[in-house]
Order: structure tokens, then C-alpha cells, then sequence
């Protein structure tokens, strides 16, 4: 079972950056398809960025063009560089694996404001 910490988030004005970190252990990190999810209170969590075993990437539309997933499989850990930020990129921010999730992080929040 792979466990997750998730590290980075903070509070931020609009137009900043942050990267979040996510420190995997427990399994075999660089099996595994990963992603980072958001949630907001009431929503559903949904998937963001994610990033294949082989390094291909995907976005949602919202922050295509603005944030960049990345990995680094010796460190067992998983980025995700978030530029040009908005007040709507505000959520608690978690990462798992993209298919069979596991237990989830406890996240780290993310705040974009003025």
C-alpha cells in the first residue's frame, strides 16, 4: 500500500506560484501512473495533472498551460509547479495514484487571494 505526504501549499496572491511536493513510500513508486487531485468543500475531488510511468503528461483544461506536472522516481516523489494562479485554483490538493487509489494524504491547502 503506497502512502502519500503532500507538502508546498500555502497562501498566495493572484498571479503566484507554488509547488506543491508529494513523498511517496511503501510500494514501488515508479510503477504507478500518478496525479494530483483538488478538492474544494461540496465538490467532488477531481484529478488535475497526472503523469505516466513513461512521463507523459495530462490536464484538466482549466490549468493547461499554467501548471506543470513533473517526477522523480529515486526520490519517490511526484511536483506540481503552479504558475499564473487563481483565485479558483483554491482547494486542498492531494496526490495518488491515477488508477487503484490508495488511502489518501492528509493534502495541502492551497490559497489564492488578494
Amino acid at each position: 500500500q503506497v502512502q502519500f505526504v503532500e507538502s508546498g501549499g500555502g497562501l498566495v496572491q493572484p498571479g503566484g506560484s507554488l509547488r506543491l511536493s508529494c513523498a511517496a513510500s511503501g510500494s514501488i513508486f515508479s510503477m504507478y501512473a500518478m496525479g494530483w487531485y483538488r478538492q474544494t468543500p461540496g465538490k467532488q475531488r477531481e484529478l488535475v495533472a497526472s503523469i505516466t510511468t513513461f512521463n507523459r503528461t495530462n490536464y484538466t483544461d482549466s490549468v493547461k498551460g499554467r501548471f506543470t506536472i513533473s517526477r522523480d522516481n529515486a526520490k519517490n516523489t511526484v511536483y506540481l509547479q503552479m504558475n499564473s494562479l487563481k483565485p479558483e485554483d483554491t482547494a486542498a490538493y492531494y496526490c495518488n495514484k491515477v488508477s487503484s487509489v490508495s488511502l489518501w494524504g492528509q493534502g495541502t491547502q492551497v490559497t489564492v487571494s488578494s
